[in-house]
């Protein structure tokens, strides 16, 4: 590759694949025998996991050290934001919780948060061939860019070769191409190397001739095509919900309720790749009835989500399906099935709000946030082994309920009402366990073959999308 450079992906907006490029560049170089690491300077999304020192990140870049074939790393993704309502978000600065402030707030936090970044940076940056960057958003948000530290102020303090990717799924790929250009600080133009055309569907030969007509439109070329193709890596924030259209006549249909502040949807797509599932996300009371199995997922803020379900009418039609439908709930969903949350301190949302009753629980906020990635045993009674996952919570949740059982050695963390058919855990990647879905499945009367696991799946979609970038775009950009 000749001088060390760093690699750095930015977007025409949100969710045009950025993530996923990255995640598949980290692969095409760590087979290469590079030393590779990815980073992203500031991230705001929903979607975050727990590293095995009990720290908390993006699950975009967990992927992406995951395609580094190393373990995920704080420093990799060095301040996360997630939104917590009405206006605010939680600060999360190297994994750890800061504060909670509002958007306006968090703009007067620029010098000391561009500080932790570039110390982070260069951290890495010490211990890797090559760091593959992504952007955050478009590089083009003129409102902002005085407080970027995330896309062209990073490229310059990384030093790094720019490429800007569209999604031409969305149409109008050209015209966002030179508009992003136009709309960048002529300070950092030179730093801009190639744009990138994603999730294209046909023939490639046919957009040539307009790869020669852009020119005279804008000096930066067009480096590469990728073609569409069906993975199942995990998209970096709720833009990336997919129900599965295509599987209607799949024998189990699960609906996943649509929670206004839904974090870690990740956590079902071990279950949408299944053959004969149907799983789909829904805010609809009318659509319930239809489904198998109903989960209520994970939350970033409870009490906020548990009034959203009032007001849709989900509370109360959730409420004539105990008993006679499998409910589940993760994290915040868990919360929510019990008989009340209690948030004194305002760490969500101040207040108290009773929960569906379904369990006789009561759940507490608590200012310090519970982060922990371990396995965990089975107590042998459905499933017998370990189950691996990872905890993000700050509520407490206290049971006194003997019609639930512990499905773990550790109390109160996967819990199983076998009489109202209730299932509620803390764990978030229980699906990723074999074991688990097919106890899942079992309470539905289904059997599911399970030909590989969820990770060998992965594996598979990150090595074809490495060979793709090495067809499509890594020759054209290698030289640069």
């Amino acid at each position: 590759m000749g001088k060390k450079k760093h690699i750095m992906i930015q977007g025409t907006g949100s969710g045009v694949g950025k993530s996923i490029l990255v995640a598949g560049l980290c692969r095409l170089l760590t087979n290469k025998g590079y030393k590779v690491a990815p980073f992203k300077a500031q991230n705001m999304a929903l979607n975050s996991g727990v590293t095995f020192d009990g720290l908390e990140m993006g699950r975009a870049q967990i992927l992406q050290a995951e395609a580094c074939k190393m373990l995920p790393d704080v420093r990799m993704n060095p301040i996360l934001l997630k939104p917590t309502g009405k206006g605010m978000s939680q600060i999360i600065r190297l994994g750890k919780p800061y504060k909670t402030v509002s958007y306006r707030d968090y703009y007067k936090l620029y010098n000391e948060n561009l500080q932790v970044v570039k110390e982070a940076f260069e951290s890495l940056e010490r211990e890797n061939d090559f760091l593959v960057i992504e952007g955050a958003g478009s590089p083009a948000e003129i409102n902002l860019q005085k407080y970027d530290i995330v896309n062209m102020k990073m490229a310059e303090i990384a030093d790094a070769k720019v490429y800007i990717v569209g999604d031409i799924d969305r149409g109008g790929i050209f015209a966002s191409f030179k508009g992003t250009y136009d709309l960048i600080e002529e300070k950092y133009k030179n730093y801009i190397k190639g744009f990138v055309i994603n999730k294209f569907r046909g023939d490639s030969s046919l957009l040539e001739p307009a790869f020669g007509l852009f020119k005279s439109y804008c000096p930066i070329p067009i480096k590469g095509v990728i073609p569409y193709f069906e993975h199942c890596l995990e998209d970096e924030d709720s833009q990336g919900l997919k129900n599965s259209v295509d599987k209607k006549s799949a024998e189990i249909k699960i609906g996943v309720i649509k929670l206004k502040y839904l974090s870690n949807f990740t956590d079902f797509l071990p279950l949408q790749i299944l053959d004969n599932v149907m799983l789909k996300y829904t805010d609809d009371p009318d659509d319930l009835d239809s489904f198998d199995a109903i989960i209520i997922p994970g939350s970033k803020n409870s009490i906020l989500d548990m009034k959203f379900l009032k007001k849709k009418g989900l509370f109360e039609k959730i409420k004539s399906l105990y008993g006679k439908k499998l409910i589940m709930g993760i994290c915040g969903g868990f919360q929510m099935l019990g008989d009340e949350i209690i948030d004194e301190d305002g760490v969500e949302d101040a207040g108290n709000m009773d929960g569906f009753g379904f369990v006789h629980m009561k759940t507490l906020f608590d200012r310090e946030k519970i982060l922990r990635r371990k396995e965990y045993i089975a107590s042998g009674d459905y499933f017998t082994g370990k189950i691996s996952g990872y905890e993000i919570h700050h509520g407490r949740s206290i049971i006194h309920d003997d019609r639930v059982e512990n499905l773990l050695i550790e109390n109160g963390l996967l819990i199983y009402d076998r009489e109202n058919r209730v299932i509620g855990t803390y764990l978030h990647g229980i699906f990723e366990n074999a074991d688990f879905i097919k106890f899942f499945f079992k309470l539905l009367n289904k059997n599911v073959e399970i030909s590989k696991t969820y990770f060998e799946l992965k594996e598979e979609s990150l090595e074809k999308l490495a060979s793709m970038l090495e067809e499509n775009l890594w020759k054209n950009i290698k030289n640069d």
